[in-house]
């Protein structure tokens, strides 16, 4: 360690700017002219507060040596981490146990060493720091806890913002676990004997706001999809979905579980006292950076008390262009031909939470002008849009998809958009409006394009109102796309290849890429998603075969000599344009399909 004792300052053990960038030039990642470009005005115009390693970063320089790469915080990081023998941790606040990490040391005593604790055992415990050669700490702590301690690298930066996060959290927790304690103290006869009964703070309690707030603050940041609460007998969960993949981010007390899930619901305007029945409910915030965000809320009761989640809606998905949402252009022409009719119906299919209500919004949007009345029957109503009427089904009053149609008629629109065709009637009030003169968008649960005629017919619509208003069927799927940043290149398996394909034939591609992993996408190596799409065109020839009697594999046949692309095709292309993997494709693509 003697050797690399010049990156450190010569007055004490904190890492020195000039020694960085000797270790820097020395290993040809800085040319000496750059260095002392900078050196010179550090000494008077920068905080000498900042760490070393933050100050270069912020220079957005490149390596000198190939191959070139930027040298950002993380890099710089990775790289004293090698040159000094220490482990790298990018710090992920989804995988460490706040709670348990939060009572390693105080608050003060790593807030005075800047040390962040993030794994604990039986054995050992892990402590990130920014400053390896300072470890006054790191025998006091070895003494105290009785464990091994291992140190790691980690940016500064997360240490300076996750430290005061995951100990406030941690002292909210607690705080909020004893007031439970003392309010079942308290607690009366009845209240003891009544089966199932259990003490929750009140939701308004401040250090319940607080978790309700860091919840929220983490969900966007993570670019979630969905928060799940979810209560057990001893510790509740908090998970977030993020591109279609659930990720645990923290467990608590199960008495502070339900007072976070009575504090959302207080937020949503939902029934406090109702635990036993499911409850619907619509929470309008924003984001740390100032966006406007909808949360959906439902409510379940389990055996453990409500599981609540929340889907988060971002208004940008209503602005997003079709080739943001995965359309090659050959899609996009042909989902404008289907759109672009006076009149009919156009179908979007496929499983829950593959993209349906994004694309029919997106659709809406685009369609939506001052000329046209567009209208919509929702069950919920996804998100509120000014350009749009959108009435929400109410089973209470009577209130279902095919009486909400039948209003709809009456109100001179244009087009129409029907949440979910599930039943005869909201079927047949489909067509009757197709064949008025409307256009009706609307989505059915199959799991190909030409499933959803089968699934007409199946739910006693007549062929003959099935040919004559039916103009086309889109299925479509969700893949998690490559990290851009962090993509790098990879191996095709041939046999896995050519059995997504079966019965079609490709060449495998000559380049295809594979997940790594990095800050950006929280070093699962994949960040957002893309649309996989297959579309029907009902020709004349398909409608020749639309009967009660015929096959469904003639009817797929058809099809596919009429144009129809399968899914499997639809991903090949975006595997072989560098997008995502055979293996994402894999899991969401039905390969029985010819």
């Amino acid at each position: 360690m003697q050797k690399f004792l010049p990156i450190r300052s010569a007055t004490d053990r904190r890492l020195s700017t000039q020694g960085i960038f000797d270790a820097l030039i020395a290993d040809k990642w800085l040319s000496p002219a750059l260095a002392d470009a900078f050196l010179i005005p550090a000494r008077t115009s920068i905080n000498g507060d900042s760490h070393p390693l933050a100050l270069i970063a912020a220079q957005s320089w490149k390596s000198s040596s190939p191959p070139h790469q930027q040298l950002t915080l993380e890099v710089l990081g990775k790289w004293l981490a090698d040159k000094i023998g220490l482990p790298y941790l990018t710090i992920d606040p989804l995988k460490i146990d706040v709670a348990a990490v939060g009572g390693v040391v105080t608050h003060a005593y790593a807030s005075r060493y800047s040390i962040l604790p993030v794994a604990v055992d039986k054995d050992s415990v892990t402590v990130a720091t920014a400053e390896p050669f300072i470890r006054d700490w790191e025998e006091e702590l070895t003494r105290l806890l009785k464990r091994r301690v291992i140190r790691v690298l980690a940016s500064p930066e997360d240490i300076a913002r996750y430290l005061p996060e995951f100990y406030n959290l941690s002292r909210f927790v607690k705080k909020a676990s004893a007031q439970v304690s003392q309010q079942s103290i308290l607690q009366n006869f009845e209240q003891l004997v009544e089966l199932g009964q259990r003490t929750s703070l009140d939701a308004n309690d401040h250090h319940v706001v607080a978790l309700v707030d860091w919840v929220f603050q983490y969900a966007f940041e993570q670019r979630a999809s969905d928060i799940h609460i979810e209560p057990r007998r001893e510790m509740g969960n908090i998970r977030f979905r993020i591109d279609g993949v659930l990720h645990s981010a923290y467990q608590v007390p199960s008495t502070v579980m339900g007072a976070i899930i009575a504090r959302v619901k207080a937020l949503g305007r939902m029934d406090l006292a109702e635990k036993r029945r499911p409850q619907d409910g619509r929470i309008k915030t924003k984001t740390p950076d100032n966006r406007e965000i909808e949360l959906r809320l439902s409510t379940m009761p389990t055996a453990f008390g409500e599981k609540l989640v929340m889907r988060i809606f971002d208004p940008q998905i209503l602005i997003r262009n079709y080739s943001e949402l995965g359309f090659s252009s050959e899609d996009h022409a042909t989902w404008n031909r289907f759109i672009s009719r006076p009149h009919g119906i156009v179908l979007v299919t496929g499983p829950t939470g593959s993209g349906k209500t994004t694309t029919l919004y997106t659709t809406l949007k685009q369609l939506a002008s001052d000329e046209v009345n567009v209208c919509t029957i929702e069950d919920p109503i996804e998100m509120i849009e000014p350009s749009f009427n959108q009435m929400q089904v109410q089973s209470q009053i009577d209130l279902d998809f095919a009486s909400g149609v039948r209003t709809l008629l009456r109100q001179d629109p244009d087009i129409i958009m029907v949440g979910e065709i599930r039943d005869r009637e909201t079927a047949e009030m489909a067509v009757q409006a197709a064949l008025t003169g409307h256009l009706v968008l609307s989505t059915l649960h199959t799991n190909d394009a030409t499933s959803a005629v089968i699934r007409l017919i199946e739910l006693g619509v007549p062929d003959y109102l099935i040919s004559a208003s039916l103009v086309g069927v889109m299925a479509q799927r969700l893949v998690r796309t490559l990290c851009p940043h962090c993509k790098q290149p990879g191996e095709l398996d041939e046999v896995s290849w050519n059995e997504l394909l079966l019965p079609y034939k490709a060449p495998v591609p000559a380049r295809v890429f594979q997940p790594k992993g990095c800050l950006e996408c929280r070093m699962t190596g994949y960040r957002g998603r893309i649309g996989l799409y297959e579309m029907l065109t009902i020709t004349p020839d398909f409608k020749r075969l639309i009967s009660r009697n015929t096959a469904p594999d003639l009817l797929r046949k058809q099809a596919v000599r009429d144009g129809l692309k399968p899914l499997k095709l639809a991903g090949a292309q975006k595997i072989a344009a560098g997008l995502t993997t055979l293996e994402e494709v894999i899991k969401v693509v039905p390969t029985d399909q010819d």
